[in-house]
Formats: structure tokens, sequence, C-alpha cells
């Protein structure tokens, strides 16, 4: 049996007609009507019941094409399997990332990225909010933080630490916090992009935790906003580690609290749902996680 047939008597029933399924193809219609014909005499069964104004499918037809769909797409994956493994990233590749990680990470792995693969293009749309990837625009998102949507495929980049932070004028004008309850009478700066910008949790050892609830005049909805109005003397707020760690060692921000920790988070890649990734994703994923490394 030439196998290459269910494909032409696959695009028929998909399209409804048979100029239409050789529009799709790019053979002619008389080919399409060919090798359906030759399908049924291999089969020695009708599969389509052919008027001049459309096709419709026999009963026998109909459960066949529902198993030509199911071959198809196989035969699909084992050339998608291939391609991952021994080809080069071609096309466009789109992602989403925050903007305080996309400025820091993944604009460096972006530049690496179009050097090394010079026939590739990136659209990268950077936003704090988390967008839909079933929807079939975007080839993977970069995560910053915690995982919430168990369906979707990940990868671990790194991680990152959160970190509380002022300037020097900040803490000249108020003070030093000794722990964490002190944090209530100092200007904060919230950051409307997580969950519960205002609730903290502490930790200094394996039994001494702290929890504070603060208030604020200042709610910002970005992660870069927020860095950029503490850089600006309007009081502490809690960062991530990749974001602040130039001004920290610079002394532009002052780490208040070293000896409590906050928690962890993780950075991943995340993908729709699908069985194999192209190239131009997994070499990308490789070059931010090259970048992470060091």
């Amino acid at each position: 049996m030439n196998l290459n047939r269910l494909a032409y008597f696959a695009a028929v029933l998909d399209t409804g007609s048979f100029t239409q399924a050789a529009e799709r193809l790019g053979v002619t219609k008389a080919v399409v009507s060919q090798q359906v014909a030759r399908l049924e005499e291999e089969l020695g069964a009708s599969l389509i019941v052919r008027s001049t104004r459309r096709v419709q499918p026999t009963e026998a037809g109909r459960a066949f094409h529902a198993r030509c769909i199911l071959i198809l797409k196989e035969a699909e994956d084992a050339f998608d399997l291939v391609a991952e493994a021994t080809g080069a990233p071609t096309g466009t590749l789109r992602l989403t990332a925050p903007y305080d990680y996309g400025t820091a990470k993944v604009v460096p792995a972006v530049t690496r990225y179009i050097a090394r693969h010079p026939g590739c293009e990136v659209d990268v749309s950077f936003t704090d909010r988390r967008l839909d990837l079933m929807a079939g625009e975007l080839d993977l998102a970069i995560h910053v933080g915690w995982l919430q949507d168990s369906s979707l495929q990940a990868r671990r980049i790194g991680d990152f630490r959160q970190v509380l932070v002022a300037t020097p004028a900040v803490v000249s004008a108020f003070g030093v916090p000794q722990r964490p309850a002190d944090l209530v009478r100092l200007p904060f700066v919230a950051n409307l992009a997580l969950r519960d910008p205002l609730t903290w949790r502490f930790s200094r050892d394996a039994v001494t935790r702290e929890t504070v609830q603060l208030s604020t005049r200042l709610r910002l909805d970005t992660t870069t906003a927020v860095y950029n109005a503490v850089r600006l003397d309007a009081g502490l707020s809690v960062l991530p580690d990749f974001l602040v760690a130039g001004d920290l060692a610079d002394g532009r921000l002052v780490c208040l609290l070293p000896d409590w920790q906050l928690a962890s988070g993780g950075i991943h890649a995340v993908f729709p749902p699908a069985r194999y990734r192209p190239p131009k994703v997994t070499a990308f994923v490789d070059i931010l996680r090259e970048l992470e490394a060091g």
C-alpha cells in the first residue's frame, strides 16, 4: 500500500472537496482524484460518496479517516523528532519574558542567539503578565517565580533570591531595621505584579520565622517600576537578586536584614503542550542556560 494516499484521502475529507484538497497539497485535482480512487481499489471499499456539490465519507470512510489522522500525526512526530535532534534553528522565535529578567538576561541571550544563528529572527514581548501559551502565537515563555499551571511543559533555567533593599539615603533617614517587625515603620514600595505584595515571610534559621504585614502609599504594577522607585529614594522593597546585584556591588542600594531570608524562586522556560520542540526553541533555551551558568 502506498501510504502517501492516506494524506490525499485525509485532505479531501478535511477540506470538503477535491479542489480544495488539491490546492492544499499543491497538486492538480486529477491527481487527488486518482490517488483516492486507487486507495479505494486497494482497500476494496468505497470511502467517499461523490456529488457535484460536496463529498461525504461512507461509514467505512469515516472510520478509516479517523485512523488516518492518527497515522499521519505519528509520521509528523517522527519527522519532528529527527529534526529536533539534527536540524538547525530556522524561522522566527517568538517568546515572552518579564521586564526585569528580560532586560537583565533575555536580551543578552537573544543577542547571542541571532549572532550564532544569522538566518533566524526573534520577536520578544516583555510584560509582567503571563500570556496564554495555548493560543499558539508563542514558542515559549520565561516565568520568574513559582509555576502555577501544571499542564504546561517547563524546563528549569536557574534560581533567584529575593532581597530586601533600599538606598543609603532611605536607610540614613529611617534607620537600619534589626528584625522584620521593624519594617512597619519604614516606607515600602509594593509590587502589584506579586500575588500578595504586602505580606512577607522571613526566616533566619530552621525554627526562627517572622511574618510581617506592611502598609504602603506607593503601589506599582511592574517589578521594573518598583526598582526605579526604590533607586529614587521612594522607600524599600523586595527585588530579585539578578536585578539589584550591580547596585549592591556599587553601593547604590543596601541589603537590609542580611541575616534573614525570603523564599527563593525558580526561573523556568515554559512551553506549549507538544511532544517535540523545534530546534529554534531548544537552541535559545540552551543559550539562556549558558548565561545563567556564567
